[in-house]
């Protein structure tokens, strides 16, 4: 930076000299403005899009250890307490209703001698359910029978149940569930809600059920996976989350990655669905690993470490305009740059072809590509590489242009076929939602499997 007077020389081919240092430096510093507006726009999105209250952090974390540690104790199937060792369990509060089943044999026969059964006393099993607006009870009731003539004992045994020996029914259990996965509701403000019903459910015991029941859901979960991975095309993503590194005190980025499958924009009859998968770093190993099974074409950004499974030719890579237009997003967005502007704009062609194919069958699809985004995207291409012969190498414009450019070769594909899509905001959109969960929380490494 200049901050003294200039004494211009005298000699003409010292003055040019003079001159062409001086626009150099210009130049220089008009790119690092640039660069520094654009972060700076960054940083702000970054600093006042989300916000996070540290007493809602400690609980969001503590009751991921429980429910981690809950579900681990389910899947190695530990041996039962002794009852002495149990802690006394609160009785459900009497003004919850109550509704009561009797559970009966089928027949009032002995089925030994055939003699008729007799009630000489019953047992009663409460299990704390849950219809929506309202709490009621299930007594199941079970009569002890025995039979008048040879005293053989008779009961009908207790249906299976979610938790072994646990009082909440599945409705109760899924209501859980979805009010802490999919409203994004914590445990704590649950137990909040409970008390008010009058009912005492601390979040440690919620913490239990959610733990209990994520055992349970795991082979519904493998399902997912495998209908996912059974698609001609699927959508992948990933996503850092701050973890909790054991023993340090310090955060480290983890990743959440995210499979998707989507057929509703061309007519397919198979259902949506997205797997999810956690790793404590961003190794290629672990795309790898989740996909190592997969045949197809997946539609994906350009991280490095899918380039091996596209080389060995098992995937066949679909890029994604979404990460290209978003780029060209945030410098019109931070400097008001007119080519941005005019990117944003020819993108914006592609997406109205995609509007009017959106249903059709893919023949219908690939009709409409070729006819109409086939020509907007061979121009958009070149225009782009004109473009970026006018500016200056080293700018965030420069940078957009050139990540556009390497990914637009690989985005070719979805004008021929009419299965893939113009980007992967179909993986996008359920990996947000997830996220929405995890807003200011920093998971324990300790609690997260693989």
């Amino acid at each position: 930076m200049l901050t003294q007077a200039l004494t211009l020389p005298e000699d003409p081919e010292e003055l040019r000299s003079f001159t062409a240092r001086l626009l150099a430096e210009v130049k220089a510093q008009a790119i690092l403005i640039e660069k520094l507006r654009h972060q700076l726009a960054g940083h702000r999105a970054h600093r006042f899009g989300a916000s996070s209250e540290t007493a809602e952090q400690l609980q969001l974390a503590l009751e991921t250890s429980e429910i981690a540690a809950a579900a681990m104790t389910a899947r190695m199937k530990l041996p039962d307490i002794e009852e002495k060792d149990k802690p006394k369990r609160r009785p459900i509060p009497d003004h919850i209703p109550r509704m009561e089943v009797e559970l009966t044999p089928s027949t009032d026969a002995c089925a030994d001698c055939g003699g008729r059964l007799r009630r000489i006393g019953e047992d009663v099993t409460e299990e704390l359910e849950y219809v929506p607006g309202r709490f009621i009870v299930n007594r199941l009731v079970r009569p002890r029978l025995t039979c008048s003539c040879c005293e053989r004992f008779v009961q009908s045994p207790l249906p299976s149940r979610p938790i072994e020996r646990g009082r909440p029914g599945p409705g109760l259990l899924a209501h859980v569930l979805v009010s802490k996965y999919a409203d994004h509701l914590p445990l704590y403000r649950q137990s909040q809600i409970f008390e008010r019903e009058g009912l005492d459910l601390d979040r440690s015991t919620l913490a239990d059920w959610v733990g209990k029941s994520t055992a349970l859901l795991e082979p519904l979960a493998d399902a997912i996976g495998r209908h996912v991975f059974s698609a001609e095309a699927i959508f992948a993503d990933d996503t850092p989350i701050s973890m909790l590194a054991p023993g340090t005190g310090k955060t480290q980025t983890a990743r959440l990655w995210t499979y998707a499958r989507d057929e509703r924009p061309w007519g397919g009859q198979a259902p949506p669905a997205a797997w999810y998968r956690f790793s404590g770093d961003r190794k290629g190993q672990h795309p790898k690993d989740h996909l190592a099974r997969f045949r197809g074409w997946m539609h994906a950004d350009g991280y490095a470490g899918f380039e091996d499974l596209y080389r060995s030719g098992t995937i066949r890579e679909v890029a994604c305009m979404a990460h290209v237009r978003r780029k060209f997003v945030d410098i019109h967005r931070s400097q008001g740059s007119p080519i941005a502007g005019e990117a944003i704009g020819r993108i914006a062609q592609l997406y109205a072809v995609e509007k009017e194919a959106r249903g059709s069958p893919p023949d219908r699809r690939t009709e409409l590509r070729k006819a109409h985004a086939a020509p907007v995207f061979d121009d958009l291409q070149r225009w782009l590489a004109m473009r970026l012969t006018e500016i200056s190498g080293k700018s965030p414009l420069a940078a957009a242009i050139r990540y556009a450019l390497t990914r637009m070769d690989r985005l070719r594909p979805y004008l021929d076929h009419g299965i893939l899509e113009l980007d992967t905001d179909v993986v996008e959109q359920p990996l947000s939602q997830v996220l929405f969960g995890f807003d200011g929380l920093s998971l324990h490494a300790s609690t997260m499997r693989a």
